[in-house]
């Protein structure tokens, strides 16, 4: 079986499959591991009885997608990563505990953070330093965060949907400011596009983030000014502030004499422990 379609949890195996942009992982494997139990699949049907709630949203939860196994490719139940939390909520096994109670925690956070906006900041600043980002680099990256942040508040406000829109915008901005795809600078700095972790955004150079920077806040001010509804608006507003960007970039270029779309990336910065 190809290592890649497995994930190691204390020590035993857990298959998982590609699925809509992020891994899917084998509901029985979880069970198995965290319950230690000779039949999971009948593990998995007696917590569907228990849990009233769980029965009733385990459509979807989970899916049934093709799994390698020693008989040949089979469909298994999956579920991803906010599934697998599902799950896990539902399992009475002590070793579930460490998992309810990082939940607990995060849930408790989130609620400060929208309470203090400033604890979000904090938090993401002792993220990157703990991952060995030098501090001028996160400085420059949580202003890049908050100019984010304004210009998704703008969309949210336009009629927007959220993650398929916002990327397709995202998208129109870089695209205009680079002059490639979103896609294709990830593959310039040998970013795997199957790894969630790996953000393009953690990946750029000053250069990069000062000018992804302008492009977002030029989009902003635009869509603002025009009063920019629904994608079709946006997307031209997207564009029109990518090409200011743009026009930056090419100058800076021809006095720098290089590119600033650059291969360097931070893949060998700090990493931090994994749950074992």
């Amino acid at each position: 079986m190809n290592p890649k379609t497995l994930v190691i949890f204390q020590g035993k195996k857990i298959r998982r499959t590609w699925f809509n942009d992020e891994w899917w992982f084998v509901a029985v494997d979880i069970v198995e591991i965290l319950t230690n139990s000779k039949d999971p699949k009948g593990y998995l049907k007696d917590m569907r009885r228990r849990d009233e709630g769980f029965a009733q949203g385990w459509v979807q939860i989970a899916t049934p997608l093709l799994i390698d196994t020693p008989g040949g490719k089979q469909k298994l139940n999956c579920i991803s990563t906010k599934g697998a939390f599902r799950l896990i909520q539902s399992i009475p096994s002590k070793k579930a505990e460490p998992f309810k109670k990082w939940l607990a925690q995060v849930g408790y956070e989130r609620v400060q953070e929208i309470e203090n906006p400033e604890l979000a900041q904090n938090r993401a600043k002792e993220y990157y330093k703990v991952k060995g980002y030098p501090q001028e680099w996160i400085d420059k990256r949580l202003r890049g965060i908050a100019i984010r942040q304004e210009l998704t508040e703008e969309w949210d406000k336009r009629s927007i949907e959220k993650k398929k829109e916002y990327a397709i915008l995202t998208n129109e901005i870089s695209q205009a400011t680079f002059g490639v795809s979103i896609k294709d600078h990830k593959k310039i700095k040998s970013l795997d596009p199957k790894l969630k972790n790996q953000n393009l955004r953690d990946h750029l150079t000053d250069l990069e983030m000062i000018f992804s920077m302008l492009g977002e806040k030029v989009t902003t001010e635009i869509t603002k000014k025009d009063d920019s509804q629904g994608l079709k608006e946006c997307k031209v507003a997207a564009k029109r502030g990518g090409n200011v960007a743009k026009k930056a970039r090419v100058e800076t270029e021809k006095e720098i004499g290089k590119r600033v779309v650059s291969k360097k990336n931070h893949l060998s910065v700090k990493k931090t422990k994994e749950l074992a």
